[in-house]
């Protein structure tokens, strides 16, 4: 089985009344490296068998008609897991 991750961001112009709050906590709490903070959402999709080009094709256009509100809300990443975890360690030199 493979797993296909999507994350929507809101639109830049688009308020992020809880990313704010979050931004405001982090400081009273001793995090106070980080300027700004906006949320988002992460969706994870699981299919049968492996993740391929026409599976990640179908799963952006899911994304932008489905899982995201076009409107207010952009399509940030549409990725195989299994091969965006792969990536992620060889390039801070964990395989």
């Amino acid at each position: 089985m493979g797993r296909v991750v999507v994350d929507v961001m809101p639109k830049p112009e688009i308020l992020d009344p809880q990313g704010k709050a979050v931004a405001g906590a982090l400081p009273r709490l001793g995090f106070d490296q980080f300027l700004s903070v906006r949320q988002g959402k992460r969706f994870e999709l699981e299919v049968e068998g492996d993740v391929t080009p026409e599976v990640l094709d179908a799963a952006q256009r899911a994304a932008e008609t489905v899982l995201s509100n076009p409107v207010i809300e952009d399509v940030v990443r549409v990725a195989d897991i299994e091969a965006d975890a792969a990536a992620t360690v060889e390039s801070e030199g964990l395989a």
